[in-house]
């Protein structure tokens, strides 16, 4: 007899009993699993009671916040999901820094998470745990509290950025100032990785989703040819999908850049943010855009000569109008903070938020139509909440606990 049909049966009968399983599982096991997902550890018995009972009580809610308040959801986590918007690699390796604080300060303390992209704010360690103080040229702060046996729930101390910085109050904008933002996306280049990085890492869109070449290409700067390798069709129909909507934008951050000694740090591990200020000149531009700004002028001349730091949305029409734009902001501005706001204040980035919460908590993508109509549903309960991104962390466990 073969010993397929067996095999099969035993398959079939395997999955039946794990699906049976699965239906069944009561509020205990939801509550460890609830637990395990959002803290990154199982609970002790004390809490999984406590959090057992309230499932019972239909007051899920209860249950994912007594997850929340276990200092895994922070040092595992937060920083898990966090870490890799912090460095062009997306590495969750990467040390503790600013950023990563940051965002872990502003879930903690129930912030309008929009302010990450736009907010006087950095959240640092409390100043009795003896750790070295805030530095604008290392990470040694970050790396100690990171190292200190302390719970983070309890050591994040938030601070406004333009005191620990220096930088005046309106050109602040949140991580995009922050100094790990700084050192990964100021870096080098001509600032557009900064504009790139954010519209990946917090609406969840990369440059090709965005693509639109019926936008008007008149901000586009010199350093891009108009004719890649001698055909100009390559420019129409690919780089100005891109770049006639990036390059009006990417001049918020004209007057930033990452300094550092390229001879003797040429890993940039000690460089610091730098900021024309007013009264300040760059001595390659004249005004107080950085040279980065004005690199490769040759490559076509009469393209467009970055002279401020005002910018422009012009994916506000056209197809990229699905970003949801807020219809109370103005859609233009100067600097990186009132840009900040524009994208954070879309639905796009509500929604991406969502996406990044549903896929740590319930360990998968959004694939479904019931798995979307939760994440339109989370969406709205974000925004309802005031942009509290614990609201969010209640609304996936709670769709997942069963699965």
């Amino acid at each position: 007899m073969s010993l397929t049909p067996i095999i099969i049966k035993r398959a079939l009968c395997a999955g039946l009993l794990l699906c049976s399983v699965q239906a069944l599982a009561g509020a205990r096991e939801q509550a460890m699993q609830i637990h395990s997902r959002v803290a990154g550890v199982p609970p002790s018995q004390a809490v999984l009671l406590a959090m057992t009972d309230h499932i019972n009580n239909n007051d899920v809610a209860a249950a994912v916040r007594m997850a929340m308040e276990n200092d895994g959801f922070y040092r595992a986590t937060l920083k898990a999901m966090a870490t890799p918007w912090t460095n062009r690699d997306f590495s969750p390796f990467a040390p503790l820094n600013d950023y990563t604080a940051t965002v872990m300060g502003l879930v903690r303390d129930e912030r309008d998470f929009r302010t990450l992209l736009y907010g006087d704010v950095l959240y640092t360690g409390a100043g009795n745990l003896g750790l070295p103080p805030y530095s604008l040229n290392n990470n040694e702060h970050y790396q100690a509290l990171e190292a200190a046996d302390v719970e983070l729930i309890d050591a994040l101390t938030e601070q406004p950025q333009s005191t620990l910085t220096g930088l005046p109050s309106a050109a602040t904008a949140g991580v995009m100032t922050s100094r790990a933002g700084a050192k990964a996306f100021y870096y080098a280049g001509t600032n557009r990785a900064m504009f790139r990085f954010t519209l990946l890492n917090h609406l969840c869109r990369d440059l090709e989703q965005v693509h639109d070449t019926t936008r008007t290409p008149d901000r586009i700067r010199q350093d891009v040819s108009r004719s890649p390798g001698g055909d100009s069709r390559v420019f129409l129909n690919n780089c100005v999908g891109c770049h006639s909507g990036m390059d009006p934008m990417a001049q918020a951050f004209a007057y930033y850049d990452y300094e550092y000694d390229m001879e003797t740090d040429p890993d940039a591990e000690f460089g610091a943010l730098n900021y024309n200020g007013e009264g300040e000149t760059d001595p390659a531009t004249g005004t107080r855009v950085e040279a980065k700004y004005h690199i490769n002028a040759g490559t076509f001349a009469p393209g467009y000569i970055t002279e401020n730091d005002q910018w422009d949305n012009y994916w506000r029409a056209g197809p990229n109008a699905i970003l949801e734009w807020d219809p109370t902001l103005a859609g233009e501005g100067a600097g990186a903070k009132s840009l900040g706001m524009e994208l954070a204040h879309s639905g796009a980035f509500a929604s991406c938020q969502v996406e990044k919460v549903f896929t740590k908590v319930c360990l998968r993508q959004p694939g479904n139509s019931a798995d979307r109509a939760l994440v339109e549903t989370a969406t709205s309960n974000f925004a309802s909440s005031g942009y509290n991104l614990k609201q969010v962390f209640i609304d996936t466990a709670d769709y997942c606990k069963g699965q």
